[in-house]
């Protein structure tokens, strides 16, 4: 009777026993949910096999191939679980996925409800224009502007036009290729995003001859893979997978393979994969 009073105290209070880490439900069940977006090319995308692709991606790879080593156990499995923009981080807090793994952008704010790993990228805000249309930020008064719904950018856009004083409307779309198809057909003047994706999206869209890329950029965006709050353990087993990353130069080869040859990281991005060589 004792018992079953003080649980249903603890319960009532709020308290009771710890709730498993990732590495210790890993141990159990032989496998590490990843998240993954269809939307986010480079980062995260599904592939012509079906299968989670892209630069983050690979890093979660490499995460659960550390994991495994850390459990002492020849693997573990990869089960991929599809994400948005806008549930991504519900489906870390919620316990739906172990490691997200897109274009993640690392904010104080966010590190309310998960944490992040060591940083994976660093880019920067910018917009696509049609050729025949707007050719900078401050030819957008009173015009349209394209978004992805959910994301951080959507908010750094609305602080670029108030900073800049601009009254335009913006026009959340559920995809990069939507935004960049309806940008194509005239329905907005300017699609606003991630530089790196935008390049990206770009090369590959059959609109490129009809776009052009800023060259302006109008935030800082550092990217990092998020894992649920609290739990130290996993989170330092990410951290310990990408310094190695870094430290054997693994790194330089996921990003040619991701971003394609003739690609090269910026300065940024190097001086950023020299910090996150940390020795063990």
């Amino acid at each position: 009777m004792r018992t079953m009073v003080l649980v249903t105290i603890l319960a009532v209070a709020g308290i009771g026993p710890a709730a498993a880490g990732v590495l210790e439900r890993a141990k159990e069940s032989g496998e590490i949910r990843i998240g993954y977006r269809l939307d986010a090319e480079p980062f995260s995308f599904k592939n012509s096999e079906g299968r989670a692709a892209g630069y983050s991606v690979d890093l979660c790879r490499a995460a659960v191939a550390e994991a495994a080593v850390a459990l002492g156990v020849a693997e573990l499995k990869t089960v991929e679980v599809q994400v948005t923009g806008a549930d991504r981080l519900d489906a870390v807090q919620q316990g739906k996925i172990d490691l997200l793994c897109e274009a993640t952008t690392l904010t104080l704010s966010r590190r309310e409800n998960v944490d992040f790993s060591l940083p994976t990228f660093a880019t920067g805000a910018s917009l696509l224009y049609p050729k025949d249309g707007a050719k900078s930020f401050d030819q957008l008064e009173g015009k349209k502007v394209g978004v992805l719904a959910g994301s951080t950018t959507e908010d750094g856009l609305k602080k670029a036009l108030e900073a800049a004083k601009i009254s335009a409307t913006i026009v959340a779309v559920p995809t990069h290729t939507d935004g960049i198809e309806r940008l194509a057909n005239g329905e907005l003047a300017a699609y606003f995003g991630d530089g790196a994706i935008l390049l990206y999206q770009l090369v590959q869209s059959p609109f490129r001859d009809r776009l052009l890329m800023s060259d302006k950029v109008l935030s800082f965006e550092p990217y990092a893979l998020a894992v649920p709050k609290g739990d130290d353990d996993f989170r330092l087993v990410v951290d310990r997978a990408l310094a190695r990353l870094s430290r054997t130069g693994e790194v330089g080869t996921i990003f040619q393979r991701n971003f394609g040859e003739g690609a090269k990281p910026s300065k940024l991005i190097e001086a950023l994969w020299v910090l996150d060589a940390v020795p063990e």
